[in-house]
């Protein structure tokens, strides 16, 4: 496995992909402003869904959250011409992450985190735990940080932040993860 970055190949490019839609935002952002933006927020994410359909014949759960969280406060920022909506949509998405990981784990027995990496390698199930917690708390702090950061701070700065000091942090709390787990990854 290439933890460059600290995600094994398939991973960078799904996380590149992710942030697709991020990415326009602020390209759009910069020259169009906010709703211009938004609107080409939802287009991409539009455009990622139908591809993930016509690549793999079904869309994976989260980014069918993602299309519903940005369609519905997109929508609504559109609608009413108002930012408030959009940024709190990283703060929704974030918290609906960790809520479904801790749902999953004391409602279903059922760690996430573990069926979404467990293909790629083996680790013992106490570090998988922690590796759910620690996902679940990433998430909490970052919808949060958002939040602060959202309403404390001129627009731009929220999404200079958005982009990349969103990105910043997931990629520090990768590596900090990758390191982690490296100590543990069990060889077969």
């Amino acid at each position: 496995m290439d933890f460059a970055c600290g995600l094994p190949e398939n991973g960078r490019m799904k996380f590149l992909f992710d942030l697709f839609p991020v990415i326009l935002f602020f390209i759009a952002f910069k020259f169009f402003g906010v709703f211009v933006a938004t609107a080409v927020a939802i287009a991409a994410t539009v455009v990622q869904v139908a591809w993930v359909w016509y690549r793999h014949g079904k869309v994976d759960g989260m980014l069918w959250v993602s299309f519903g969280v940005i369609v519905v406060f997109g929508g609504l920022t559109l609608l009413l011409h108002d930012e408030t909506f959009i940024k709190w949509k990283p703060t929704i998405l974030y918290w609906l992450f960790a809520i479904s990981l801790l749902v999953a784990h004391f409602g279903f027995r059922r760690n996430l985190v573990r069926a979404m990496m467990d293909k790629q390698m083996a680790l013992p199930d106490p570090v998988w735990l922690r590796l759910l917690f620690s996902w679940t708390g990433f998430f909490a702090v970052m919808g949060g940080l958002n939040l602060y950061v959202a309403f404390n701070y001129p627009l731009d700065v929220w999404v200079n932040f958005k982009l990349f000091g969103g990105m910043g942090l997931m990629f520090v709390f990768v590596v900090i993860q990758a390191m982690m787990i490296s100590r543990h990854v069990e060889t077969e």
